[in-house]
């Protein structure tokens, strides 16, 4: 593993403890009900989101690390998978703002869109390149 597989793994496992610890913010939220049911649902799914994509984005940097796309398309793709899982789950968070619910709906659909291309992008390296 090299160049921005090796980079994006390392930003992806340190990103790890951080969704780690919003688990644990999320318990404190819960026990505290400073927020409304709207806000706890917005939450657990931004903090849910955030694990599981960054899981796949491991998977998916494993799988990248051994075709042989270019070092452009790697970067290419690893942006998209990281901004993506960004994007997705946090539009989540955005809904935990007051009148913000359309711009959290805009940027979760962005990141699916950006997810979906990262993935394609893998896809295409395994199967030609």
């Amino acid at each position: 593993m090299h160049g921005p597989t090796q980079l994006f793994t390392v930003i992806a496992l340190v990103s790890l403890p951080t969704v780690m610890y919003g688990g644990y913010a999320l318990m404190g939220v819960m026990r505290d009900r400073k927020l409304t049911e709207h806000q706890r649902s917005m939450f657990r799914a931004g903090h849910a989101h955030a694990g599981v994509l960054l899981i796949l984005a491991l998977v998916a940097l494993q799988i990248l690390s051994r075709t042989t796309l270019s070092d452009a398309t790697l970067w290419i793709t690893c942006f998209l998978l990281l901004f993506g899982i960004l994007a997705q789950s946090g539009g989540f968070f955005l809904h935990l703002i007051p009148n913000q619910g359309k711009l959290g709906g805009r940027v979760t659909s962005a990141g699916a869109v950006l997810l979906g291309a990262g993935t394609l992008l893998t896809a295409y390296g395994v199967a030609f390149a």
